[in-house]
């Protein structure tokens, strides 16, 4: 499947070393402002190249809107955009193209389909994800005019554990560092492994706040489940938590419960989700990367004829595929929650008697 979502729909196209990638945004509602500028800011933010934390690739990755958009505004119908590629460097991939490479999608794609684009890994490329931030900023503008705000930071890198959290902090960061203390240290994990020719992983934390009561659609499209579904889509994502996640599992009910007053929640280990259906508080999801497969280490593999050879990469890849993740994660959270307004819309007869 190359789309995602029920109501508002992306669908991505495109592979690492095309002509181009790009995606189709359906169901935005006609009349949405669209910020040009924006969309070009946060895909911007991922593009690969900023800093030696980052892949030697320089994309400027600027994007066209093709239709779906007259005099400012989106007319109600499919928003197309297209982003060229333009620094491939497809030979770096000449001496894999009959094998397959340890920890990727080469060696599935080739007996799913009997051929694969084995120039950067084609579609199972994480340069792909550059289409969902498109299509994310989008969802964005879409949340921005009814206040909701989705942020995200490095939570994580390679064991290091932020302990404070500082999302504006995280602004300023070029890793998208959350805690200013332990940056350094991510950092230097980070570019320990790049010099010995190896990789490291990372965990993104994600939130929305602004959310209204009632996002979800219960009980096979749950907000909880449809965002991990999303964030599980990300390539190189290997688990994702919702709230406490998976600490949740050490505490007994009485401490794990959020309690209600009249000021509404007290705690927050659900991660604004009860039911499948968003509660009004933080949306709060981990999602965690591993290390980036593409290192430079002799490794054992196989060839496309079952032979046992050495692989040995070149090219250009990011040490640590988490730190431009923080930006897809917040592209699918987007995606995600604008997809639940549209749906919602629908639940009770009086949203429909306002609108007839």
């Amino acid at each position: 499947m190359n789309n995602f979502g029920k109501k508002l729909i992306l669908t991505t196209f495109g592979e690492s070393h095309g002509k181009a990638l790009g995606c189709i945004v359906d169901g935005v509602p006609a009349g949405l402002k669209i910020d040009e500028d924006f969309i070009q800011s946060e895909l911007d933010r991922r593009k690969p190249g900023k800093s030696p934390l980052e892949t030697g690739r320089k994309e400027d990755d600027k994007v066209e809107i093709l239709s779906g958009v007259f005099e400012g505004v989106s007319t109600g119908t499919p928003i197309m955009m297209i982003i060229f590629n333009t620094n491939q460097k497809s030979r770096d991939y000449d001496s894999i193209k009959d094998l397959f490479r340890p920890a990727h999608a080469d060696f599935t794609y080739f007996n799913k389909y009997g051929v694969r684009d084995y120039r950067g890994g084609g579609r199972s490329s994480a340069r792909e994800t550059a289409a969902r931030v498109a299509g994310g900023a989008i969802a964005k503008l879409v949340l921005k005019e009814i206040g909701i705000e989705i942020q995200s930071g490095i939570y994580e890198i390679n064991g290091i554990s932020s302990q404070d959290i500082d999302f504006e902090y995280a602004k300023t960061s070029r890793m998208y560092a959350l805690d200013k203390n332990i940056e350094s240290q991510q950092e230097e994990a980070i570019l320990n492994a790049k010099s010995n020719h190896d990789s490291v992983g990372g965990v993104v934390l994600t939130t929305a706040t602004g959310v209204p009561i009632g996002l979800g659609q219960p009980l096979y499209y749950k907000l909880d489940a449809v965002l991990a579904d999303a964030m599980m889509g990300i390539n190189a994502s290997k688990a994702v938590e919702i709230g406490d996640g998976i600490l949740s599992t050490h505490f007994k009910g009485s401490e794990n419960n959020d309690e209600i007053d009249k000021n509404g929640f007290r705690s927050n280990h659900s991660g604004g989700i009860l039911g499948g259906i968003s509660n009004g508080d933080t949306i709060i999801v981990k999602t965690h990367f591993k290390p980036t497969p593409s290192i430079f280490k002799p490794q054992q593999t196989v060839t496309t004829e079952g032979d046992e050879v050495t692989c040995e990469l070149k090219g250009r890849h990011d040490p640590c595929v988490a730190i431009r993740g923080t930006i897809v994660c917040e592209a699918m959270m987007a995606l995600v929650l604008a997809d639940m307004l549209l749906l919602n819309m629908g639940s009770k007869m009086e949203h429909i008697k306002k609108l007839y």
